[in-house]
C-alpha cells in the first residue's frame, strides 16, 4: 500500500472510504482494510465528520433495518482511534469558506473543514473533484493502490 503516515499523525476520512470497506468493494477493500487496521492498532489516528454517520445510516433507515442502524452506529462511534467531529462554529465557518472558494457541495466542504480544523495530515477520498482543494492534502483512494 502506498499510504505512509508518520506515527502520531491524524488522517481525515471521507464517507465513501467507510462504505467501500463495509461493502467489501472488490477494488478498494484491500486498501481500506489496511487503513482501518492502522487506525485500530493506533499507528495513526483518524477523524471524520458526523456527516459520515448520517450518510452511512441513510440506506439502513430506507430499508427500515434498525439492527443495521444500531450496528453501524455502535461500530463506528466506538472504533479505536477514530473520532467523529461535530459540526460547530469553527467547522461551519471553515466549510463556508471552502465552499465559497472551491464551489464544492456542502457535505464535502464540511468533511474538508473537519480535516483542516482537526489538523489532519491528509484527507482520504475517492472524489477526484476534491483534488482542487489546497488547504489540506487530498489523497484519492485509487491512487494509493498504485
Amino acid at each position: 500500500m502506498g499510504l505512509r503516515i508518520p506515527q502520531g499523525k491524524t488522517i481525515a476520512i471521507d464517507t465513501m472510504i467507510f462504505i467501500y470497506h463495509f461493502e467489501a468493494h472488490p477494488a478498494y477493500s484491500p486498501v481500506t482494510t489496511k487503513i482501518f487496521e492502522q487506525i485500530e492498532t493506533g499507528r495513526m489516528r483518524a477523524v471524520t465528520s458526523y456527516i459520515t454517520l448520517l450518510e452511512i445510516l441513510v440506506r439502513p433507515f430506507k430499508e427500515n433495518n434498525r439492527r443495521a442502524v444500531s450496528d453501524y452506529t455502535d461500530l463506528l462511534t466506538t472504533f479505536p482511534n477514530l473520532e467523529f467531529v461535530p459540526v460547530g462554529k469553527e467547522i461551519a465557518e471553515m466549510a463556508a469558506s471552502i465552499r465559497a472558494r472551491y464551489s464544492v457541495k456542502t457535505p464535502d466542504a464540511i468533511q474538508i473543514a473537519t480535516a483542516i480544523v482537526s489538523d489532519s495530515s491528509i484527507y482520504i477520498t475517492n472524489d477526484e473533484t476534491l483534488k482542487k482543494i489546497r488547504d489540506v492534502e487530498v489523497i484519492i483512494l485509487k491512487d494509493i493502490q498504485r
